[in-house]
């Protein structure tokens, strides 16, 4: 089932996790939107680098999960299917969707041992931003990967 969810619902069934709408401040210029705020973050959850990636029309990225790292995902434009299956060792199975993106503008984190994917299922081009807490690769690009790739394997985590 696809919704527009409320954090304390998603926190409810998948602990950790945090979707926090976002308000767009619109003028005669455009808009701003705001991100997100340290003094607004769950304690631990700090950034360490940032990016941007455009997906096309019908692509999936994911699932995937991570060990360590936590991700903060901003959906602003096009239509996302994000897909969030938990799991962490000693939690219930379950699986969440939410539809985020200009429609739906979501700041969305996602801790370790929760595995994620997203879809564009809108007609355009649609950017996600990230924000993760740890580097990629490590300092210097020398550590592995921190990284559990579900896609390309017989996984019970796909998307439908």
């Amino acid at each position: 089932m696809t919704s527009l969810i409320t954090n304390e619902s998603l926190e409810a069934a998948l602990p950790g996790v945090v979707a926090r709408s976002l308000k767009k401040y619109a003028d005669s210029r455009g808009w701003l939107t705001e991100l997100f705020r340290d003094d607004e973050l769950p304690e631990g959850f700090e950034p360490t680098m940032g990016y941007v990636s455009l997906t096309f029309p019908g692509v999936s990225r994911g699932p995937h999960e991570h060990v360590h790292q936590s991700d903060g995902f901003a959906f602003l434009s096009g239509t996302f299917e994000v897909t969030l299956w938990e799991n962490r060792e000693g939690r219930e199975r379950l699986k969440q969707i939410i539809l985020a993106g200009e429609n739906n503008p979501l700041f969305l984190i996602v801790p370790p041992g929760v595995v994620h994917a997203y879809r564009n299922v809108g007609h355009t081009d649609a950017t996600v931003l990230n924000f993760p807490d740890k580097l990629y690769a490590g300092h210097g690009k020398k550590e592995p990967v921190d990284e559990i790739r579900h896609e390309d394997n017989d996984s019970e985590f796909k998307l439908e």
